[in-house]
């Protein structure tokens, strides 16, 4: 695990974060192309909704597995955590937009949307804690804020957790996928417990 965790790391250290978004960013371009040649199937709209919501639980997953991977098994990808969590907003936001402009369509009707069917409240209450994560992810604030940003960054926690309810409300019927995720989730939030309670660092 030792060498393993060693190869991963020196591969790290030579591919440059920016590289990170641009391969997070390419499944954009190729949804819209299966969009408009109809590869998304007889309901475009709600698969590309769909597509691009589940890209982003699954970023929030990869940037939630970073500490761990560091602790547990050696391997730091911290300088990829800010692009994995500004790219899984994009992705929230793309997912969010496709609902309201494409989807939905009326503003009314969004409102009414948000208020009476719970999946989208637990949707909408995900997206609003990850706002003022997307705001303060950059240098200056991280230098403002000092230790108060790891304290906001910790909202992470509960927008990946209301984000991966959110898709189990969602689906019709008993489907693994969804739970996969929550379980997912769990078990990486149990992993970060055990260090805070021997005072390690987050």
């Amino acid at each position: 695990m030792t060498l393993l965790a060693d190869r991963i790391n020196q591969t790290a250290r030579r591919v440059p974060s920016w590289a990170l978004y641009i391969m997070c960013a390419l499944p954009v371009p190729w949804l819209l192309y299966l969009g408009v040649t109809g590869g998304l199937g007889v309901e475009p709209i709600k698969e590309l909704e769909h597509r691009l919501g589940e890209i982003a639980l699954q970023l929030l997953i990869a940037g939630l597995a970073v500490t761990p991977l560091r602790r547990h098994a050696g391997i730091n990808l911290l300088k990829f955590r800010r692009a994995i969590g500004v790219m899984a907003f994009v992705y929230v936001a793309l997912h969010l937009l496709v609902w309201l402009v494409l989807d939905v369509q009326i503003v009314s009707q969004i409102w009414a949307d948000i208020l009476k069917r719970p999946y989208i409240t637990v949707g909408m209450a995900a997206f609003a804690l990850l706002l003022p994560l997307a705001a303060t992810s950059n240098n200056w604030s991280v230098r403002k804020l000092g230790p108060k940003w790891r304290q906001l960054h910790k909202l992470t926690y509960g927008a990946v957790l209301l984000g991966a309810i959110h898709y189990v409300m969602l689906v019709k019927g008993f489907q693994i996928e969804p739970l996969a995720y929550l379980g997912a989730i769990l078990a990486l939030l149990a992993l970060r417990i055990r260090p805070a309670r021997s005072k390690q660092a987050v």
